[in-house]
């Protein structure tokens, strides 16, 4: 058996690792256009941060460790083109400045996504990055060491991640988003609340800007200078990164007949594997099934891409594995202020056809008079018609992402929004109000689907 994978860190990592221990005499070859095969990307704002000092541990495997499982990773070596009906990929060694056609039994798309990158003039100035790769932290880290006022373009979770970790290196920090909310996944009412939160303590350290499009970079041979905008503002910046989302590497496998969904990510069934019998995908390239609308969606994430390519190393292997898809669950920090989500928005749910009524409430996360207290807003959704659970997201410095954990196992489960009210969730001071306020959200929920119509 001859088993090809393209693309490592998460998804193409895994699934080398899991088909080497179930098929021990297999031919494993990985081959990526890295210069890493194994590490924590979602690591990175921290290591910026300065929460720990050697990206080394980042790294989960090197190739070293992967060759001792006689697994053979080719780093720099990019994939340029699939020919699946001769089972053949056809490889470019930069290291070697050639290419060369590779057969296959067996192969695995794992080649992730990549920044997009706005149409914003004079690009090409020194010091302006973009956050996917070990080097790219290393670079950015390394440019925060000689510079004093950084802008962030785009107000998604990584564009937060990297606000407090330009903060805590005591620089000052402008964030810009074309939009007219931060952190679009959120209903926009939870957007605001978060754009309103982290206002509050910015304490001049940092401004977060809506509804600006950047149109220029204006600099010199030394690097940039100032960001320009549409509006007219010309903000100073002697670092800038670029963080306006991602795009699925799918080109490769649209020109080779594989198919592509609405999404723009690689079409998989729920064994991961594509329209072609051998050839099967994961991670950040391909589309993963909504579990509560069992509509296709593309929400890429280092967890799905990790349990993916289990799902996909199993099938491979003539195991027989089903990855059921996503909740689309997510959580992220910035600053004091913890931003979680699972399930679907209100405005998800209606654009899927759902009659959606939700509950926003305010509570203490623990007993008030415990020390540590803190605030935090749930904002609860479910269908109106039949009572179904839909979703959560939650904000604010006190435990949010515990309570959207818990609603995950509901959404799962289809619970109804009354079901979710008589869950026995555990209380003690220091960990919850006597009425967890997630069940404090449930009961009124509950009485709003019951309402007569």
């Amino acid at each position: 058996m001859k088993i090809i994978i393209l693309g490592g860190v998460a998804a193409g990592a895994k699934a080398a690792a899991k088909a080497r221990r179930m098929l021990p005499d297999a031919e494993i070859n990985l081959y990526t256009d890295d210069t890493h095969i194994s590490y924590s990307s979602c690591g990175l704002p921290y290591y910026i941060e300065g929460n720990f000092e050697d990206y080394r541990q980042l790294l989960v495997r090197s190739p070293e460790e992967f060759e001792e499982k006689n697994i053979h990773v080719h780093l720099r070596n990019k994939a340029t083109k699939i020919l699946p009906h001769y089972k053949q990929v056809l490889i470019e060694d930069f290291d070697n400045n050639r290419a060369f056609l590779t057969d296959y039994d067996k192969l695995i798309i794992a080649t992730g996504a990549r920044p997009f990158i706005p149409n914003i003039k004079n690009l090409d100035l020194k010091n302006i990055f973009t956050l996917r790769k070990i080097e790219d932290g290393i670079n950015i880290k390394n440019q925060v060491l000689k510079s004093k006022n950084a802008v962030i373009i785009g107000g998604g979770y990584i564009g937060l991640e990297l606000v407090e970790a330009l903060v805590r290196q005591n620089l000052k920090v402008t964030l810009l988003e074309h939009g007219t909310h931060i952190m679009k996944r959120f209903d926009e009412d939870m957007s605001e609340l978060i754009l309103k939160q982290l206002t509050e303590c910015a304490n001049d350290r940092f401004e977060i800007l809506t509804s600006e499009i950047v149109t220029e970079f204006s600099g010199d041979n030394n690097g940039v200078k100032s960001v320009k905008t549409l509006s007219g503002k010309d903000i100073p910046a002697d670092l800038v990164i670029i963080a306006s989302g991602v795009r699925p590497n799918s080109e490769i496998a649209c020109e080779s007949g594989i198919e592509v969904g609405e999404t723009g990510a690689i079409k998989v069934n729920e064994r991961m594997q594509t329209n072609f019998e051998d050839i099967y995908a994961c991670g950040d390239c391909c589309e993963d099934r909504m579990i509560v609308t069992g509509k296709m969606s593309w929400i890429p994430l280092g967890s799905t891409a990790n349990k993916e390519g289990r799902t996909a190393a199993i099938n491979v292997s003539g195991g027989n594995d089903i990855f059921k898809g996503v909740l689309g669950s997510a959580v992220t920090r910035c600053l004091s202020l913890t931003m979680s989500m699972t399930g679907l928005t209100v405005r998800e749910a209606e654009n899927s056809g759902y009659n959606p009524v939700f509950v926003t409430v305010t509570k203490y996360d623990k007993v008030g008079f415990m020390p540590d207290a803190n605030n935090i807003t749930l904002k609860l959704v479910a269908d109106k018609t039949t009572g179904l659970l839909l979703g959560c997201q939650a904000v604010g410095a006190g435990d949010a992402d515990k309570r959207v954990n818990v609603v995950t196992s509901a959404l799962l489960a289809r619970m109804s929004a009354r079901d979710f009210y008589n869950n026995d969730i555990t209380y003690a001071p220091p960990y919850s109000p006597t009425i967890d306020p997630l069940l404090n959200a449930a009961q009124i929920l509950a009485s709003k689907t019951e309402e007569s119509t």
